[in-house]
């Protein structure tokens, strides 16, 4: 089109230029600007304004033509590559590799940059949201998605049925771990509709579940879970020991983000104080909290959470009130559990 517009412009304008007794540097000095204004807004700014109006629709009103425009030009496209192919041959060049000229990286940053330059609605930041854990997906492990070790709510295999219950109702999950002498012999877990048939142990209502080591691939676990028909797995570390439990809602989480149900247990909390100083759960992960609240908190591959990142600072568990200042934040432990931080307070430090 640019091709055709630059051949035919000169011949279509210059006749009324010429009526105006513009002398040839006017001319030329007018069809540049009309040029210039005519491609910015027939090429650039309207097709990128109705496009982003209504992307769907747009793209698929073009698919059909631009699929029509590929079928047509093919034969001439394959015969000009064959060709050119031959005459590299002939003077002994190698043929060209065909190299990806915009790769995955490349569409999760401008998808990023997308993201900081305009103004979504709250239903179509959360597409790009979807879109942009999609592209991250291959990144994720199991160590990423799983309920560390120090969360899980289990129970012993020769516990009776009535603490069986008793756990079901305090919890409000709809499935118990259940281990053998200690966790880190996990050997199934027990779901709450089992208890309708009548048990009479907890060795009757067993179900399996899969093992799988920490750095398992996402995608991996998932085909996993499909494959085998299963809903629940134990991650161990290195050394076989139990690091967590995963479970087929965590990895769809991974991609559309939280799914609220009545097993799951209340948000962690994260809440504003004032406009420099915030109430975090020590559990919420990094990324998390520099999305949602705009810091720029340090991410390193030692850590995932919060607490994570104070452990790894201090390089012990600190006590309740210890003060620590990392780059441009102050993190005060309000809570700590034996060996689990529970809830920091963060302040924004003022730049000197």
């Amino acid at each position: 089109a640019m091709v055709v517009y630059t051949l035919y412009i000169t011949d279509l304008i210059e006749p009324y230029l010429m009526m105006l007794n513009f002398n040839s540097t006017l001319v030329l000095l007018f069809q540049t600007l009309f040029s210039t204004f005519f491609i910015l807004l027939f090429a650039e700014f309207l097709p990128k304004s109705i496009f982003r109006l209504n992307p769907n629709s747009t793209l698929r009103f073009f698919s059909l033509i631009l699929f029509l425009f590929y079928i047509f030009l093919w034969p001439l496209t394959a015969f000009v590559v064959f060709l050119s192919n031959i005459i590299l041959k002939i003077f002994g060049n190698q043929e060209a590799e065909n190299k990806v000229s915009f790769k995955k990286t490349d569409l999760d940053l401008y998808i990023s940059e997308l993201k900081k330059d305009l103004d979504y609605d709250e239903e179509m930041e959360h597409d790009v949201k979807i879109f942009h854990n999609a592209l991250s997906f291959s990144n994720v492990i199991a160590r990423d998605c799983m309920v560390p070790r120090n969360e899980i709510v289990a129970l012993e295999l020769n516990d009776n049925i009535e603490e069986l219950k008793k756990t079901f109702i305090d919890s409000g999950y709809s499935r118990i771990i259940i281990f053998k002498e200690n966790i880190d012999n996990i050997i199934g877990y027990v779901h709450s509709i089992e208890q309708f048939k009548i048990p009479v142990s907890i060795k009757s209502m067993l179900i399996p579940l899969s093992i799988v080591p920490e750095s398992m691939p996402g995608i991996k676990l998932l085909e996993d879970f499909i494959d085998k028909k299963r809903s629940v797995s134990v991650v161990v570390d290195e050394y076989g020991g139990t690091s967590g439990i995963l479970t087929m809602e965590d990895i769809i989480e991974e991609i559309f983000g939280e799914i609220d149900d009545e097993h799951d247990q209340e948000d962690f909390t994260h809440k504003i104080i004032n406009e420099n100083t915030f109430l975090f759960s020590a559990r919420l992960e990094i990324d998390f909290i520099n999305e949602k609240y705009r810091l720029k908190l340090p991410v390193k591959e030692d850590y995932e959470t919060l607490s994570g990142m104070i452990i790894s600072f201090a390089e012990t568990i600190p006590e309740n009130g210890a003060v620590f200042n990392i780059e441009n934040y102050q993190l005060k432990v309000l809570e700590v559990h034996e060996t689990k931080i529970s809830t920091v307070e963060l302040k924004i430090l003022e730049k000197d």
